[in-house]
């Protein structure tokens, strides 16, 4: 099989392809098109769930990152031995199905519209909260730390443990351990109100700014080293990104965060209505 060559960085969300595989993926069947609109679970890094939807018609039970080796061994998700994009491997959606359909066959690929765009919202939403969490931080620095793509410090970068994409939201928490205050960055006295209201200041400007959304493809593989790009009045930014975005910041509404911290860890959660 070769690599699946995916449609829904350009926002596509429905299809016609021809199936050129199958293999099981425990009790289910994991059917391989040559393209598809499915944004599938990715094995590295797990942020945005997988699309929903169908296939010829069945529901698609889940979809995630396939790959497969010179062999001819195809490795599903978690199992997968080696990074992503590795040179010699094909990299493969898996459609998860109940039941099987023939080789060669063309079917209709349908993405449920309405999840994909909750989840596009909610990814949007996480990296301006990224990066309005970045300006707000960069006074804690004590040492010159990465910066980001509108030259603060990148406290994201430097400190993410975990990402999840919900509908229109998101969830990310943040280490403050001792590699962190090796890394020069001190969370001593961080007032979460205050943090807050400054993060959802900044969020506001930028959702009535409406500036536009983009994603770099630079080639129609699954593993294509896709960039989310956002043109905001401090400048534009960019972000290494795989999944699906709203095309301008005023499709998200009112964006606001909320934060909680336990033991050395920060919590962000945003969400947009």
């Amino acid at each position: 099989m070769r690599s699946t060559v995916v449609t829904f960085p350009s926002g596509r969300v429905s299809g016609r392809s021809t199936i050129e595989g199958a293999v099981p993926v425990g009790d289910r069947h994991g059917l391989v098109v040559v393209e598809t609109p499915f944004h599938p679970l990715d094995h590295a890094w797990p942020d945005q769930p997988a699309d929903r939807g169908t296939l010829a018609g069945l529901p698609v039970l889940d979809c995630v990152t396939g790959a497969q080796s010179s062999t001819g061994e195809v490795f599903a998700g978690e199992d997968i031995p080696v990074r992503r994009g590795a040179e010699g491997w094909e990299w493969l959606v898996l459609h998860l199905t109940e039941s099987p359909l023939p080789v060669g066959a063309e079917v209709e690929l349908e993405v449920d519209a309405g999840f994909r765009a909750g989840l596009s919202a909610g990814h949007t939403a996480c990296h301006l909260a990224a990066l309005a969490l970045n300006a707000v931080l960069a006074d804690r620095w004590r040492k010159e730390p990465a910066l980001d793509g509108l030259g603060r410090p990148d406290f994201d970068q430097a400190a993410i443990a975990s990402s999840r994409i919900v509908p229109r939201g998101s969830v990310d928490v943040y280490r403050l351990g001792k590699s962190l205050r090796k890394k020069g960055f001190s969370a001593e006295g961080l007032d979460l109100a205050q943090l807050t209201w400054r993060v959802n200041e900044q969020l506001a400007a930028w959702v009535e700014a409406g500036a536009p959304v983009a994603v770099d493809v630079p080639g129609p593989e699954l593993t294509a080293r896709r960039t989310w790009r956002c043109s905001l009045p401090e400048g534009e930014a960019s972000i290494p990104c795989g999944g699906t975005h709203v095309s301008t910041t005023a499709e998200l509404g009112r964006v606001e965060v909320a934060f909680t911290l336990e033991e050395a860890a920060l919590t962000m959660r945003t969400t947009c209505a």
